[in-house]
């Protein structure tokens, strides 16, 4: 496993060290280890929904009935 060293200012660092005392993780490393991860899932999450965006922009216009979808999806 490779090393990183940061720097925080100590506001920051004090925050980090609060949610490590609460328990969800057993080190300030391990919790920014799983933040990044997080992170990392979002970024993907972020890229599949521009992908499918993209998609649905290329497949062209399709008008739509408002009342047909507000029934579909319960909203009204």
């Amino acid at each position: 496993m490779a090393t990183m060293n940061i720097s925080l200012p100590d506001k920051l660092k004090d925050w980090v060290e609060s949610q490590v005392a609460e328990g969800l993780h057993s080190n300030v490393s391990d919790y920014i280890r799983d933040l990044l991860r997080k992170e990392e899932a979002r970024q993907k999450s972020i890229t599949e929904m521009r992908a499918a965006i993209d998609e649905g922009e290329k497949s062209g216009y399709q008008p739509y009935d408002r009342k047909a979808v507000e029934k579909k999806f319960g909203l009204k």
